[in-house]
């Protein structure tokens, strides 16, 4: 959803239904051709959807009686009085600038919001044209002008380390996220972002009824599975039943939450009754739940059945249904919160889950974080192993596999200290700094020991914080805890800076082009054949460095192949004869590891993963280059810099030929359009190039797992051993070189796909700024001159702003 539509729903009082509307992604264009099925779907209830679709159509009416007036007196002076109609500062007029605080202060806000009224105003004057190519692709261009920023924090850390009160404190709300225990934790998702609307509301994404339907069936099974083994009394060598109280453990907290300690359910039939649902129809149904409320408070009451488990539920107290096991995501939409305008914080679990579609949500989010903390208890920090195994364990997912720039381990609780108040203030502040500083030492000594981590990230990209979240709540310590710092981060971070001059240098592109075009000159032929020379070499420079990285990639994954065949023996064997002496634990661990398609998850162990092991020589072998040919972070860009340093060299071509300088504008801006959607593209595209080696070994196995998960059993444990062992040695000479051509043949897709782009939206701008002849484009002198004052403003204030 764009300005235009919100500013338009709370003009004619029906802001009730902002929400509905930005869920479904209606923006300026979409907004005008509504339909009746359309509007019937967003607005449900009758009374509101009659007064929007009649103050659409007199919207409408009185927009097309506009444009016939102005069309009729197309002067200067008309188009100036139409700007102004629109709330829009000129610069001859107001200033965007804003009087607050007795300073002067610019406003990127007002200069957006201004240059997207006019844009809104020009795609109304080309809707009254006749759909032409040009009129066409202008329209187009004003459409795809909004692109929404959004960066995703990911936040990681055990039940009890302080991240509820973490996100509390950087957001400002202090009864917002429950604190929790560790009986109170469970594997739902929670994201925080801003609200459009004054009301508190969170969008609660249930798992499918069928895949609750598989869970609970699994649940019965390995529970028959242990009682027969029980019964049976079959013990290879000594007993290890951590494995299976845990999973009992966390099996039992799933199905009393939702049915009960007392349950007399037995059979999978009674336990998918839909009456057991009733509460929750979305969840039959697959629709997302959505609760609204008028205060944090109440929100985060209202939000404890479907995020948080009850150690206490049933045994003798009334039983109240708990819905989290059905959860895979809850979404809070927070009023009045301008830090989280562009960002996204994600409460994560470390590891996963066993439920396929949450894991697939849990990765996606990973690899979505541009950021990660690391939240652990300041006492216990260096010791504190959970948070460290989180950290090796996504690491590929955020780095090669991802887009994180910045890992921040975050110490909480810096103010917990025994007899801590019997100290005077200023002692408390030393001792405070004194382990802050200790702890910060450790930390980063730690952190560079994990040299695996450390192909993916560089030390500049890891920062320790100290924080003490209830202090700063409370108005205490405020100078001594480093909430602040992190505010100002989310406020960097949030900062939408390149969303406004984007668009703003978009809008003037076009409105150059619109103008450039109405004018005729004899030279449009010999510009245009100097453009497309200059554009075939820059293509030609993208392809010799796409070349260059496919050949550096196929020397590296061939090393790794050779690795790979030499060392696969090592893998298997760690990795299916853990234990001496602890067969009957393993055989259910590998059990289960066969029965996953070659992973053991457990939530409160660390993760057995096959395909990832053996996956891991390939991936050694190419993580040094690919992190020099993606890099997360820094100003060279993808593939050695070649796509930020494209070019058509229109700024020098402006002085030979400055009778088509509009042109030549709306193609520099267009240069950094196709740059950035190039960068949007690499960044997708990449993870699938890194994903693609598991991906091919994971192919690969999964006929083997079939096999081994079959094994009877008498000798079940060797049998599977076996049954993988045989597999892989009669594999290794073409597995690992399918995963090899796999990574290959997803570079090669993705080099051709920019190429493509390039080529494709750069031929196309040249072909309608110089080879079309079109009567029909309406004047936008004033528009243009508008918003290029507008943008002069932005660039001015940019540059004073830089260091």
């Amino acid at each position: 959803m764009d300005d235009f539509v919100r500013d338009k729903l709370i003009q004619w009082g029906l802001s009730d239904w902002i929400y509905k509307f930005k869920d479904q992604g209606i923006d300026t264009e979409s907004f005008y051709f509504l339909e009746d099925q359309d509007i019937n779907d967003l607005i449900p209830k009758v009374g509101p959807r009659v007064r929007f679709k009649r103050r659409l159509k007199l919207f409408k009416e009185q927009d097309e009686s506009n444009h016939c007036n102005e069309s009729s007196q197309p002067t200067r002076s008309t188009g100036k009085r139409k700007l102004m109609e629109l709330d829009i500062e000129s610069s001859d007029e107001q200033p965007a600038a804003k009087q607050h605080c007795g300073e002067v202060q610019f406003s990127e806000e007002r200069i957006l919001s201004d240059v997207k009224k006019i844009m809104v105003h020009t795609l109304g004057k080309l809707r009254q044209q006749i759909n032409t190519k040009l009129n066409n692709f202008l329209k187009k261009k004003i459409i795809g002008l909004n692109i929404d920023k959004r960066e995703m924090v990911g936040v990681f850390g055990k039940t009890g380390a302080g991240k509820s009160s973490l996100i509390n404190a950087v957001i400002g709300k202090k009864n917002f996220l429950p604190s929790g225990d560790l009986s109170a934790c469970t594997s739902v998702m929670i994201k925080v972002e801003a609200s459009i609307n004054n009301k508190y509301e969170a969008e609660i994404e249930f798992i499918t009824k069928e895949e609750w339907h598989d869970e609970v069936w699994s649940m019965l099974q390995y529970r028959g599975d242990v009682d027969q083994e029980n019964d049976d009394d079959v013990d290879d060598g000594d007993c290890d039943d951590d494995n299976d109280e845990d999973e009992d453990d966390d099996n039992e907290k799933k199905l009393s939450a939702l049915y009960g300690k007392d349950r007399k359910l037995t059979s999978l039939e009674q336990f998918m009754d839909p009456k057991n649902f009733k509460e929750i129809p979305e969840f039959l149904k697959s629709r997302t739940k959505t609760l609204t409320f008028d205060s944090a408070e109440m929100l985060s009451e209202g939000i404890i059945k479907y995020t948080r488990n009850d150690s206490n539920q049933g045994g003798g107290k009334e039983f109240n249904r708990l819905y989290w096991p059905l959860v895979k995501c809850v979404t809070i939409k927070v009023p009045n919160t301008a830090i989280l305008q562009h960002v996204t914080l994600v409460d994560l679990p470390g590891n996963g889950d066993r439920n396929k579609s949450r894991d697939e949500m849990w990765k996606g989010i990973v690899g979505k974080c541009s950021t990660v903390w690391i939240v652990a208890e300041i006492n216990r920090v260096a010791a504190e192993k959970e948070c460290w195994e989180i950290l090796k364990s996504t690491v590929s997912l955020l780095g090669n596999g991802g887009e994180c720039q910045n890992i921040h381990f975050i110490c909480t609780k810096s103010d917990h200290f025994e007899d801590f108040q019997d100290h005077s203030a200023e002692d408390r502040l030393a001792l405070m700094l004194k382990r802050n500083t200790k702890a910060k030492e450790e930390v980063k000594t730690e952190f560079s020991k994990l040299l695996n981590v450390k192909k993916h990230f560089s030390e500049d990209s890891f920062e320790v914080f100290t924080v003490s979240s209830k202090e700063f709540l409370r108005g205490g310590l405020e100078e001594n805890t480093e909430i602040p710092k992190l505010q100002k981060f989310l406020q960097d971070l949030n900062d939408c800076h390149s969303e406004t001059l984007n668009y703003v240098s978009g809008a003037y592109g076009i409105l150059s082009l619109i103008q450039g075009t109405r004018g005729k000159t004899g030279k449009n032929e010999e510009v245009y054949e100097e453009l497309q020379r200059n554009k075939s070499a820059q293509v030609e420079l993208i392809k010799k460095a796409m070349d260059k990285t496919y050949s550096d990639f196929e020397e590296c994954l061939s090393k790794g192949v050779e690795t790979s065949k030499c060392s696969f023996g090592k893998t298997l064997k760690t990795s299916l004869y853990p234990h001496k002496n602890r067969n009957r634990g393993f055989h259910r661990i590998l059990k289960c590891l066969v029965q996953n398609g070659g992973i053991y998850k457990h939530k409160n162990k660390k993760e057995i993963n096959l395909n990832m092991r053996l996956t891991s020589f390939l991936t050694n072998s190419i993580d040094e280059e690919f992190k020099k040919t993606f890099p997360n972070k820094g100003n060279t860009g993808p593939f050695n810099g070649v796509i930020t340093q494209f070019s058509l060299n229109t700024e020098k071509l402006k002085q030979k030929y400055n009778d088509v300088e509009l042109q030549l504008t709306f193609l520099k801006t267009e240069e950094e359009k196709v740059q950035t959607e190039l960068n949007i593209m690499i960044r997708s595209g990449k993870k699938a190039v890194y994903s693609s080696l598991i991906k091919s070994i994971e192919e690969t196995m999964q006929e083997c797992y079939k096999n081994a998960a079959r094994a009877e059993k008498t000798g079940a444990l060797q049998n599977m051993r076996e049954t993988i062992e045989r597999h892989v040695r009669v594999s290794k000479d073409t597995m690992f070189e399918k995963a090899k051509k796999a990574m290959l043949a997803e570079l090669q897709s993705l080099a051709e796909e920019i190429q493509e782009t390039v080529e494709r939206t750069m031929t196309e701008a040249l072909e309608l700024s110089f080879r079309t002849e079109d009567n029909a484009i309406p004047d936008v002198s004033a528009e243009l001159e508008m918003v290029q004052k507008l943008y002069d403003e932005l660039k001015r204030n940019s540059t004073k702003e830089m260091p």
